[in-house]
């Protein structure tokens, strides 16, 4: 099964994709995130995202550290970075429209573009999720509960 992301928003979907709703079905009611739209993101993020944030979601190396042209490298989406610190719709703002303000201080320069004019605001939200679907349960729950307090 695979959803082929061809860099247009547009989907191949082979014939066992097809049949995934008919399975769930079968089932009963389907639990947890639309498997559609996590395959989707998946391979929204290994087209755009991996080259920068790593295809395991580690981030570069030293990505605390500032390069020397002042710079931050690119940080880890996986649960040893801060991504699940904040909420979906910061992640959100970032991811479409960069790190400017108001999702970054004035003056603050990075390598982080916004993929307002690539992506549909769907794709975004499908890159969002299936990242968030990578965290151990335990993040999760940390998570939810550190948002609640905001």
């Amino acid at each position: 099964m695979a959803v082929r992301y061809d860099g247009r928003g547009s989907r191949a979907v082979c014939t066992t994709l097809l049949a995934l709703p008919l399975l769930l079905s079968a089932c009963g009611e389907p639990s947890g995130p639309d498997p559609y739209a996590l395959m989707e993101g998946e391979n929204i993020y290994k087209a755009e995202c991996a080259s920068c944030h790593g295809a395991k979601l580690e981030g570069q190396p030293d990505w605390r550290t500032r390069r020397a042209d002042g710079k931050l490298p690119a940080p880890p989406h996986d649960a040893s970075g801060h991504t699940w610190h904040h909420p979906m719709a910061q992640l959100f703002a970032i991811t479409k429209q960069g790190m400017v303000p108001p999702n970054a201080p004035e003056g603050y320069v990075s390598d982080m573009p916004g993929f307002a004019g690539k992506l549909t605001d769907r794709q975004i939200e499908n890159v969002l999720l299936w990242i968030e679907s990578t965290w151990p349960a335990e993040i999760k729950a940390r998570r939810a509960e550190m948002l609640q307090r905001r």
